[in-house]
């Protein structure tokens, strides 16, 4: 074989360890939470570890949380990004330096937008200091607590500043194109600009939507960083928890912590085949099928 053939695998032989170094890792994650730990004398499989983080009240709280958090985070970003993006194509702002401003937040690390989140939402921070030298409030203590809460408000702050941009950015360029051809067609026939909008170029652009949803639900609820630093001490968020159940002296509970990963790991392979079966759909939509 010359060396021409041998190029293209040469060239795709990284991605294929790096893929096989993943499985190998969930692979070793899910026959730990099994109860299969032979190095601390656990040799038989069982789903008593799966049982029991439904039935701790620490866990099941950790699970709530994070289904909370990600679920009120995504569905309110799935709707202001598409807000955003809307305004963005009705007044042909699509393109140029408003564009450049929208992916800002993209290429900001979580940890320093959770600095962000902590200098500005603080008791102490910006807006409650702002608003007591206006004279809206009488102290800084006045100003509503939205960090380390219960309702895990500060988190979510930290996740709309990122995942709206990422929705709009995600979307735009669809909604963009639907807006220029069949959206000024519904125009010439009578429809003004707003009709045309949400009864043309919005339900066309409802599967770019629903993926950006998926992807943004996914990644927020695996997401360790913000809920970590600007989340409650009890609950904790699912990822948090995971990481304390490792960390624990008892090496014991390591079961627990593989069984928390095992569960993120099963909804997220659901959203991934969810994923995949709306692409499949946009497919054969394409395609005439």
């Amino acid at each position: 074989m010359n060396k021409s053939k041998l190029t293209p695998y040469l060239l795709v032989l990284p991605v294929v360890l790096l893929s096989l170094l993943f499985l190998l890792g969930i692979l070793n994650g899910l026959v730990q939470s099994l109860g299969i730990i032979p190095s601390l004398g656990l040799h038989t499989p069982t789903f008593l570890y799966y049982r029991e983080i439904f039935s701790r009240p620490e866990l099941l709280s950790a699970i709530l949380m994070s289904l909370y958090i990600t679920g009120v985070s995504s569905l309110v970003a799935a709707g202001l990004g598409v807000a955003l993006c809307a305004v963005l194509v009705l007044s042909r702002k699509t393109k140029g330096k408003m564009m450049q401003i929208v992916k800002i937040p993209l290429a900001i690390p979580h940890t320093v937008v959770a600095l962000f989140v902590i200098q500005i939402f603080a008791q102490s921070g910006l807006l409650s200091r702002l608003l007591f030298n206006l004279g809206l409030i009488d102290s800084l203590n006045s100003f509503p607590s939205l960090l380390y809460t219960n309702n895990g408000m500060g988190i979510i702050l930290a996740y709309l500043w990122k995942e709206i941009p990422f929705v709009a950015f995600f979307v735009i360029s669809i909604m963009a194109n639907i807006s220029s051809t069949l959206g000024e067609a519904a125009e010439n026939l009578g429809a003004n600009k707003w009709r045309s909008f949400f009864e043309v170029t919005l339900p066309l652009c409802m599967p770019a939507i629903k993926n950006a949803f998926l992807i943004i639900f996914a990644f927020t609820l695996g997401a360790y960083e913000l809920p970590f630093l600007l989340g409650a001490t009890t609950p904790r968020a699912l990822p948090v928890q995971a990481f304390i159940e490792y960390t624990h002296p008892d090496l014991l509970h390591r079961p627990y912590a593989m069984a928390l990963n095992g569960l993120l790991f099963f909804i997220s392979f659901i959203i991934a085949l969810l994923y995949y079966r709306l692409l499949q759909q946009d497919v054969h939509k394409i395609n005439g099928d």
